[in-house]
């Protein structure tokens, strides 16, 4: 009896410690994953208002209010991923990036060519984001 405790006491501890080895770096590599999809929110954000300055530069102005809408998609599931990560400044200027793709998209719906400028700062502040995104 004492010998079959002693095994069942044997394996449970390796199936412990078999269990704190394996569990060990994930969390590490859960905070790597989050980061790597940030950054591909971030990417496909700014690769839609970049597409939606080439539609106003070839006066296509509903084709630039989708890529707006695209663009405001995939910030706002980034913007919630800054949130989760605790980024409140990054997310800060990621809602000043969707102002400037909001008053883009109205200039845009107006077929007012400043849509562009405005498209542009935001590009810029989304590319501001990434970069930091990345360091981190």
């Amino acid at each position: 009896m004492k010998l079959i405790l002693g095994i069942g006491l044997a394996l449970l501890a390796a199936l412990g410690a078999g269990w704190v080895w394996g569990a060990s770096g994930t969390a590490d590599l859960h905070r790597s994953l989050q980061t790597v999809e940030l950054r591909d929110s971030l990417l496909e954000g700014r690769v839609a208002v970049l597409d939606a300055r080439l539609s106003i530069y070839s006066v296509n102005f509903g084709e630039a209010s989708r890529h707006f809408e695209a663009a405001r998609s995939a910030l706002r599931d980034a913007d919630a991923r800054l949130t989760a990560l605790g980024r409140q400044e990054d997310a800060r200027q990621l809602e000043t990036a969707l102002t400037k793709i909001d008053e883009a998209q109205r200039k845009a719906g107006d077929l007012n060519q400043d849509a562009n400028a405005l498209a542009a700062d935001a590009a810029k502040t989304i590319e501001d984001v990434i970069g930091r995104a990345t360091k981190r």
